[in-house]
């Protein structure tokens, strides 16, 4: 299967390409085109010329385009989950669960088109103010570049294209070169919902070059980034004046206090640390339980741990499987190992079958290991005693990142205080960090990012506030 660029409205051949491998059978799937600096500005110039387009559209006409991408998706959502899986390894059972996800995203961004308003502003309170009528408008921002990551290959590049045309921006979109057949998949999709020729781009090929070129484009108004906060910091860097809006890393923790009924919570962690082999960027990192109940816990979460099927994630009983590339599973390993050699205790997994690492908890592990104040993007959680929430609470906020954080706990004061003192963009009361819904402001403090997604959040983002002021004497 050799795919090709999607520029101005048309397919186009580029003159190279590179093999896409699937990280479960390492068996080659298609052929992604990697793009020159001239196919990239190509795109980007079609997003430029096609700006007046796309703004001059009613909100009927961009709501309907994402209500007409809603439909195709819900035709095709076994092929997208499909696709999902083959160029991921996510199991077939969260694929499907990610493509409606996505689907509820379109929708989401379907409904805020035909919300996006200003306000009156009342200049008379003013004392030159007399006799002038004041108001506000959102307009689009114009080009916005989008560069994506391989971990939700089609509901994060939702969180950007959705948003972006209910606003009347042009988009370009760079996914990640892992998963790019979800994003070429779209395309095809969204020409068939009939969106206006040029106003959405996708060019696949290296971050060096296509993500470069995107970001330092002047014809670019705005750059959304979802990846790792060291990319993040230098896409910020490089950008100058144009706006970007940055959703990266996480080591999110859980605090269980003393009390909860640990069979009904157990089921929840084992989730929020594995799903998706533990590469969501909100995943159940760090657990921190109340010392009365820890040793309970971490027999219930190694047997809960060891049912989990896994294997093909094509098959529909398969639980977990291969991180996205081999590299990041000796890198995962690699943590492992230290983390062992600095006194922690391997009480499930631990180790690589059949090109899978097993999904691995530790305990006792120290606060400086990689596991515990790194990003592990790997199925590994770290599990250590503590004497009260308040310990808790430091150590979730004793890291350079604060996306989310979980408390479960019986006491309201308790959970009022953890909601005030978590250093996090979102505290999660009586659930894992790891909980999302798509509507949500979703964002980060510290090195976690720097704005926030969510359709309507996401569409203040991708616009510009006008102000209008009439002068009404008359002349």
């Amino acid at each position: 299967m050799k795919k090709k660029l999607f520029i101005n409205g048309e397919w186009i051949e580029s003159e190279q390409y590179a093999d896409l491998v699937s990280p479960y059978s390492q068996e080659k799937i298609a052929e992604i085109p990697q793009a020159s600096e001239k196919e990239v500005d190509a795109a980007i110039d079609a997003a430029y010329n096609n700006r007046e387009v796309m703004a001059k559209l009613t909100a009927y006409e961009k709501a309907d385009i994402l209500e007409k991408l809603v439909g195709l998706l819900k035709e095709n959502r076994l092929k997208a989950a499909q696709i999902i899986s083959l160029e991921s390894s996510k199991p077939l059972k969260f694929s499907l669960g990610e493509v409606d996800r996505t689907i509820e995203t379109y929708k989401f961004a379907a409904e805020e088109a035909k919300r996006i308003h200003g306000e009156m502003i009342p200049l008379d309170a003013a004392r030159n103010g007399a006799n002038r009528l004041g108001y506000t408008l959102r307009v689009p921002i114009g080009v916005v570049a989008a560069i994506t990551p391989f971990n939700f290959p089609m509901n994060l590049v939702a969180h950007k294209v959705g948003p972006a045309i209910a606003a009347g921006n042009t988009i370009v979109l760079k996914p990640a070169s892992q998963t790019p057949l979800s994003a070429y998949f779209l395309a095809e999709l969204l020409e068939e919902a009939g969106i206006p020729k040029g106003s959405f781009n996708v060019v696949s090929g290296s971050g060096s070059l296509v993500g470069e070129r995107l970001v330092t484009s002047d014809k670019v108004n705005m750059v959304t980034f979802t990846g790792s906060p060291e990319v993040g910091i230098g896409i910020r860097t490089k950008a100058g004046l144009k706006k970007v809006a940055l959703e990266l890393g996480s080591n999110a923790g859980l605090i269980i206090d003393e009390g909860v009924n640990l069979d009904e919570i157990i089921p929840r962690c084992v989730i929020g640390a594995f799903s998706n082999q533990g590469q969501i960027c909100i995943s159940l990192q760090r657990i921190y339980i109340h010392e009365n109940s820890f040793e309970a816990f971490t027999e219930k979460f190694k047997a809960a741990t060891e049912k989990l099927v896994l294997g093909d994630p094509l098959d529909e009983n398969t639980d977990l499987s291969s991180l996205i590339s081999r590299k990041e599973q000796e890198r995962a390993k690699t943590w492992i190992d230290e983390a062992v050699s600095d006194g922690g205790q391997i009480i499930s997994g631990g180790r690589i079958e059949n090109n899978v690492l097993l999904p691995t908890a530790i305990v006792g592990v120290a606060s400086d290991s990689k596991v515990s104040c790194q990003e592990v993007f790997a199925p590994i959680v770290t599990i250590n005693p503590i004497k009260n929430v308040s310990e808790g609470i430091d150590y979730i906020n004793d890291s350079r990142f604060g996306l989310q954080a979980g408390i479960f706990t019986k006491d309201i004061h308790t959970a009022m205080q953890a909601s005030k003192r978590l250093e996090v963009g979102g505290v999660m009361i009586n659930d894992i960090p790891t909980y999302r819904v798509d509507q949500m402001p979703y964002g980060g403090v510290k090195e976690s990012g720097n704005a926030r997604e969510g359709l309507k959040y996401t569409i203040e983002e991708m616009t510009e506030m006008k102000l209008v002021v009439w002068n009404q004497e008359e002349f």
